[in-house]
């Protein structure tokens, strides 16, 4: 997968960085995967210095952005095969532009209300992880 370098001083959010296992690197974004073991939950975190808000980038990374959403919804669909896929930006915790998504189940511990603040993450255990990450990689393959 092509990556454009970061900026200077672009950084993950130290609050992502602790919450999230890295899976790709799209052209634009930086492709995440939550430590959230009740969801199958992925992050897209545009790698532009202090973009807060999808306003924040140009036309052209605000294209790329949705081409990279709808390649990261369409790998959960592959792998996971959800009823519903969420895709947010919300920002209220941590300002970093970053896009949420979720797949989705009936039968999930949230359904049919929001993943935030309903159950305590469950951290993957370290094979599943691994498990989980080589999956999604070898869809986006």
């Amino acid at each position: 997968m092509n990556r454009t370098p970061p900026p200077v001083g672009w950084h993950l959010h130290p609050q992502l960085a602790e919450d999230t296992h890295p899976v790709a690197h799209f052209p634009l974004c930086d492709l995440q995967l939550m430590d959230d073991a009740n969801h199958p939950w992925l992050i897209l975190v545009p790698r532009v210095e202090n973009a807060v808000e999808w306003t924040d980038l140009d036309e052209s990374q605000q294209a790329a952005l949705t081409r990279e959403i709808g390649r990261a919804c369409r790998v959960l669909q592959a792998v996971f095969q959800p009823h519903k896929l969420n895709v947010a930006a919300l920002g209220n915790l941590v300002p970093q532009l970053h896009v949420h998504v979720i797949a989705r189940f009936r039968e999930d511990i949230a359904w049919p209300r929001p993943v935030w603040g309903t159950a305590t993450a469950q951290p993957y255990s370290p094979e599943e992880l691994v498990r989980r990450i080589e999956r999604l990689r070898a869809a986006l393959a």
